[in-house]
């Protein structure tokens, strides 16, 4: 991107920071720390055992990543202008998009997942493997980061003049020529490929697993319990994040492009609301530990502990004092295994009830996941 002339005077955006500013000090602290400690849970304690357990790892990372660099977001909304390089200008603009569209993507696999597990447990059971998962976010973390490649490369520092003075900006301010050559088609593909093959997805997986479940006959089971409670916290951060950012980014990435022919006021009053929403999308990194929490039985028992100060045995995965309660209850089941006498037990020539085949056939496939 070439720089902006530097006799352009300077756009008064110090409401558009004020207003940003105590939300970004929020998503910063809040998200640091729920996804630090979401992701030591997974690794130290949950160990990845399951696939959805890689997926929400990978959504975790994600998040983790967008909130390094929101310290420098930060010092340029107090102080209203940039004293960095371009470099941290690019890495702070594309972190951003890796955040939200990784975000959506990862999303879309764990319904994927459950819409396979549910719906297809059979057909395509070898398509929920741990490598599987492993290979689809690594193609997931290459998309996102070619996509951030042409985002950073546009959103270098622009200049302007105010009070006889340069000065930088950054995220904002771009021409409209730019947003004819380079932003605008940037825009397109990332609501189609990063926005709407998610939305999509996640709504025709949640449609037909909800159809699956409703057409069940027996009582829902808490595996069918932890699926709807994981769906609907999905369609909850895809309404409230996603949703309004991208429809608004398109239709003022429309306006800048002059495909729609609208009033100065009019595309004033659409940056603004574009601002709002993008404070929202920004919120997901603080909303996704919430499908960790209530979806995942074995991460909320781990959080609930790691409350209550349990100590953490790293090597098997449990709380130290439920080890030495196991291995007692071991003890004394084997002390009293030794009290029967042999006669009691079943021999080899004696004959088994036969159980039903149908007992087998009609029972649920259960999962890896905790």
């Amino acid at each position: 991107m070439l720089p902006a002339n530097v006799s352009q005077p300077c756009k008064d955006y110090r409401f558009s920071h004020h207003l940003l500013l105590p939300g970004y000090i929020l998503i910063f602290i809040t998200g640091l720390m729920l996804n630090v400690m979401a992701l030591w849970i997974f690794m130290r304690c949950l160990r990845l055992k399951s696939v959805v357990m890689i997926y929400m790892f990978n959504l975790a990372m994600s998040d983790l990543i967008f909130t390094l660099p929101l310290p420098l977001r930060l010092y340029y909304y107090s102080n209203h202008h940039w004293p960095f390089d371009d470099f941290l200008c690019q890495v702070s603009g594309s972190v951003f998009q890796i955040n939200m569209y990784g975000s959506c993507l990862f999303l879309m696999c764990i319904n994927l997942d459950r819409y396979i597990a549910i719906v297809h447990p059979l057909r395509w059971r070898h398509l929920r493997r741990p490598k599987v998962a492993k290979v689809l976010c690594l193609i997931v973390w290459i998309m996102i980061l070619m996509g951030s490649i042409p985002t950073a490369m546009v959103h270098k520092q622009n200049h302007c003049m105010t009070q006889n003075q340069t000065i930088h900006l950054c995220f904002e301010s771009f021409s409209d020529n730019m947003w004819q050559n380079n932003l605008f088609p940037l825009v397109v593909l990332a609501e189609i490929l990063g926005f709407l093959l998610p939305l999509s997805s996640v709504m025709y997986c949640s449609i037909r697993i909800f159809w699956e479940l409703c057409q069940a006959s027996q009582t829902r089971t808490l595996r069918q319990q932890k699926t709807i409670r994981l769906l609907l916290v999905n369609l909850v951060i895809f309404i409230i994040c996603f949703v309004p950012y991208n429809t608004t980014l398109a239709v003022y990435g429309m306006i800048k492009a002059h495909i729609l022919k609208v009033e100065k006021q009019t595309q004033a009053s659409v940056r603004q609301v574009l601002i709002v929403t993008m404070l929202l999308a920004s919120m997901n990194c603080t909303l996704d530990p919430l499908i960790y929490y209530f979806s995942t039985e074995g991460f909320r028992n781990t959080f609930k502990k790691l409350q209550r100060g349990q100590a953490w045995d790293s090597d098997i995965g449990m709380p130290k004092n439920q080890v030495m309660e196991d291995k007692s209850h071991q003890v004394y089941t084997s002390s009293k295994v030794k009290q029967f006498p042999a006669d009691n037990f079943i021999h080899l020539s004696e004959s088994l009830p036969s159980l039903p085949t149908t007992l087998f056939l009609n029972a649920p496939i259960e999962d890896s996941e905790t």
